[in-house]
């Protein structure tokens, strides 16, 4: 009985009803699915070359050759000056990944312009010291073989020893005379000689002498001083000791 309800023109026209809807929601799918595809490839569009949003500066000496007019400095510019100006322009162009490329390749071209520099400068004073060392008279080439010339670190270690000393005498200068200073003094200096020329004797000769030239040293020259620079608790004893530590300091230091 149902089924001689429904006559064809029904049935036709139910069949046509899903099919177009079907078709409309297929349509729906893809005009979706292509919007949704569009704000990806645009954003990919947008993005600058060089790094950044849209909004970042680019540098606008980055093509320019010469590394002083790219960071905008003098070619006699300090070196101060050229990381004062790197760090500017890195600072105002950051987030533009050629720029700071550009900025950075120029500011290593001097540095290594300086460096040169600088070497070839401390290699040409050598030259001139040896040259003039040459053309010395012979008292002075043997002179100058007795003498060397040891790290900074050295000469600043021994400086600081023998400055002690020195502050120490003067600090008991009220109590007790500089003698036990002098002889810790000496004995400092023959062990510092001893460890540079492997020979005790000629290390005791040496600290001995220095000691002896520079107690005569002193006790010529401290009496000759005006007294406005003598303080009254500072003896005799005390300023030649001074004196002895400078000397011996040098004959440590400086002596072959």
């Amino acid at each position: 009985m149902l089924s001689l309800s429904l006559s064809p023109s029904s049935f036709t026209s139910i069949f046509f009803h899903n099919k177009c809807a079907l078709r409309e929601n297929t349509r729906n799918l893809t005009s979706f699915r292509n919007v949704s595809s569009c704000p990806r490839i645009r954003c990919a569009l947008d993005t600058p070359y060089g790094g950044g949003g849209g909004n970042v500066q680019q540098f606008p000496r980055i093509s320019v050759w010469d590394p002083y007019r790219r960071l905008g400095v003098s070619p006699d510019a300090s070196e101060e000056e050229i990381w004062g100006s790197r760090n500017f322009l890195l600072q105002q162009y950051t987030g533009h990944e050629r720029s700071e490329e550009s900025i950075e390749a120029a500011f290593e071209k001097l540095l290594m312009a300086s460096f040169q520099h600088r070497k070839k400068t401390k290699i040409n004073l050598k030259s001139r010291l040896k040259k003039k060392v040459e053309e010395s008279p012979p008292w002075i080439k043997n002179l100058l073989n007795f003498v060397e010339l040891p790290p900074t670190e050295v000469i600043l270690r021994r400086l600081f020893l023998f400055a002690f000393m020195g502050g120490w005498s003067v600090m008991n200068s009220a109590e007790t005379g500089p003698a036990f200073q002098v002889a810790i003094s000496l004995a400092a200096c023959i062990y510092f000689l001893n460890e540079k020329t492997k020979s005790l004797g000629r290390s005791c000769i040496i600290g001995f002498g220095a000691l002896v030239g520079g107690w005569v040293s002193g006790s010529l020259l401290v009496p000759n001083l005006p007294s406005l620079l003598l303080r009254p608790p500072w003896t005799l004893e005390l300023l030649t000791s001074l004196v002895v530590y400078f000397f011996l300091f040098l004959a440590c230091t400086f002596l072959k």
